[in-house]
């Protein structure tokens, strides 16, 4: 009886009201032409998601369903199940249960008996299998984590300099594997991915090349190759970012975009013409990182309460500041992704489109077809938009167009360069926007800034010195406070920081600051009268951080001054 009480995936994702039937037919004609599973289908068209759809099959089959990247991974386990079975079948091991005998397997197909029967012969007898559903993606991520990298860089390497093949590179699934120069550059971009990089620095010297990864904000030298081995590089990267390889005097801009572990993961790539040759710099796109639930941004209670408030206004402009890589392109995405629904129409504007979202109209800025900002936003007012982003504030003209969408009723987003969110007002006048416009017109400005996590396996805490209690804004009379210090293991790679994290503050708009506004009132006027309607300020949400053990205060006043506070 349990068999009948079954649904087909597409039939029990409508059920649930997750997709339509017209996203089904969709999906139904893509499966004749591609014969591909319609869980991958669905979420490939970017109908569901890899976790609804987990979720979905967990409940369908009465199957136990496991996130990956929360699991810790049991090293017996990995040693029961070779690289090329776990690879062949899609399978990763989890944990190997010593009392019971038992191996519990991550699956992507736990219907697939054929593997399981496969698996089950190979293991030592005795042993049993117990499965639970994993999406696919995270298990190639897995294998590639925790197996060792597929592609071996120093082999690749030793194949150039030898002409010795290096047939463990060779497990690529690229069809160009056969030219090792092409499989360096796939296995420089894929290493960066696996460690987390937001950049990649290819940096030509007088006698050598210097490779850079940026990770969670600080640049660290990777590796020093021979310079007789850049040409050659280079051309291969302008090749997959589709840049004129003749071109070698003149900056140039491109795009590569390749699937790793299962998932696509976007480059933006520069080059610029330097001294010792072209200088090449890949931006890492990954969309999984990319778009943060709103409420996994780490705002403190009140402020993620006052950020929903103001993104509840029907229009206005909502403003996202800081310096460059300071994540204010994440916040906007997360902001957008948690409005984004089919009862509004979302457009944007941006100079390129990072991250492709579903349902939202994204135009990329083109000054050769003279779309530029303004013209942009002038001509997206006759698409019947009730939200626009616009990707940044640069000039007057922009400036006057996105508070004119603003007036006719629509919410506009957008970013400013600017150090604080009270410092966005007189930067807009200083750009030419009047004050009687801004004031009434502007919903709330967040500002930001991006500091390093401490790695949870060897922070230490420590008793506050003086300074460190006067900065935390504790007296004589306090009790003793912690504080904790980076330390560093072979898990952050001795750096004692792992990740990061955004500290913001949210500046709301209020009758008694629109008025200062439009009287032009100075920054002390400005900040006092913020402070009296409980505004909270990056030094105050990055000592909360401090406080909680997240961060240190060495690592808050790198990104902000904290100099007021010993004042």
């Amino acid at each position: 009886m349990a068999e009948q009480t079954k649904l087909p995936l597409g039939k029990l994702l409508i059920k649930k009201g997750v997709i339509s039937e017209d996203q089904l037919r969709i999906a139904l004609i893509e499966q004749k032409r591609s014969n591909e599973p319609l869980g991958k289908l669905l979420i490939s068209l970017g109908f569901v998601t890899e976790a609804t759809v987990r979720m979905a099959l967990s409940e369908n089959l009465k199957q136990e369903s496991a996130d990956l990247a929360s699991l810790v991974v049991d090293a017996i386990a990995l040693k029961l199940i070779p690289k090329e079975v776990a690879k062949r079948y899609r399978v990763f091991p989890i944990v190997y249960e010593r009392q019971s005998d038992n191996l519990i397997l991550a699956m992507a197909d736990t219907s697939n008996i054929v593997a399981l029967d496969q698996i089950s012969a190979m293991l030592v007898k005795g042993i049993t299998i117990s499965t639970v559903l994993v999406n696919e993606s995270d298990i190639s991520r897995a294998i590639d984590q925790y197996y060792g990298f597929e592609l071996s860089i120093d082999g690749i390497l030793h194949e150039i300099e030898t002409g010795e093949v290096n047939y463990q590179s060779m497990a690529s699934p690229s069809d160009e594997y056969s030219q090792p120069m092409v499989r360096l550059i796939d296995a420089l971009l894929a290493d960066a991915v696996q460690n987390g990089a937001s950049d990649i620095h290819f940096e030509p010297e007088q006698s050598f090349l210097r490779i850079r990864y940026r990770i969670d904000g600080i640049l660290r030298q990777i590796r020093s190759l021979h310079k007789s081995y850049w040409p050659a590089m280079a051309v291969r990267l302008k090749v997959i970012s589709n840049m004129n390889i003749a071109e070698a005097r003149a900056p140039q801009d491109g795009r590569i975009s390749i699937r790793f572990s299962g998932r696509q993961i976007d480059f933006r790539a520069s080059a610029q013409p330097t001294t010792h040759g072209e200088n090449f710099v890949l931006r890492v796109l990954d969309r999984q990182k990319g778009i943060v639930p709103l409420d996994s941004l780490g705002l403190a209670e009140r402020e993620l309460n006052l950020l929903k408030l103001m993104i509840a206004r029907p229009d206005g402009v909502i403003l996202v500041t800081g310096p460059t890589g300071s994540g204010k392109t994440t916040t906007l995405y997360s902001i957008i992704n948690h409005i984004n629904t089919e009862s509004v129409n979302i457009m944007t504007l941006e100079d390129p489109v990072e991250y492709p979202m579903n349902m939202i109209r994204q135009t990329s800025v083109n000054e050769s077809v003279k779309l530029g900002f303004a013209d942009g936003i002038r001509s997206m007012m006759r698409q019947d938009p009730d939200i626009i982003l616009v990707g940044e504030i640069r000039d007057r003209e922009t400036a006057e167009m996105a508070f004119a969408a603003a007036m006719t009723g629509h919410q506009v987003y957008s970013t400013l360069h600017t150090n604080s969110a009270i410092g966005s007002l007189p930067r807009l006048l200083d750009i030419g926007v009047l004050p009687d416009i801004m004031a009434g017109n502007i919903i709330g400005i967040i500002a930001q800034r991006l500091v390093r996590k401490l790695c949870t396996h060897c922070k230490q805490s420590v008793v506050a010195d003086d300074i460190e209690r006067r900065l935390l804004g504790l007296g004589q009379e306090d009790p003793p406070a912690q504080v904790c210090h980076a330390v560093g293991c072979e898990r952050c790679a001795h750096q004692g920081y792992k990740g990061r994290l955004a500290i913001m503050e949210l500046l709301k708009m209020t009758p008694e600051l629109d008025e200062l506004t439009s009287r032009r009132a100075s920054l002390r006027e400005l900040k006092s009268t913020a402070r009296a309607g409980g505004f909270h300020s990056l030094v105050d949400d990055g000592l909360r951080r401090v406080r909680d053990g997240t961060t240190t205060l060495e690592e808050v006043a790198r990104v902000v001054d904290l100099t007021d506070r010993l004042a």
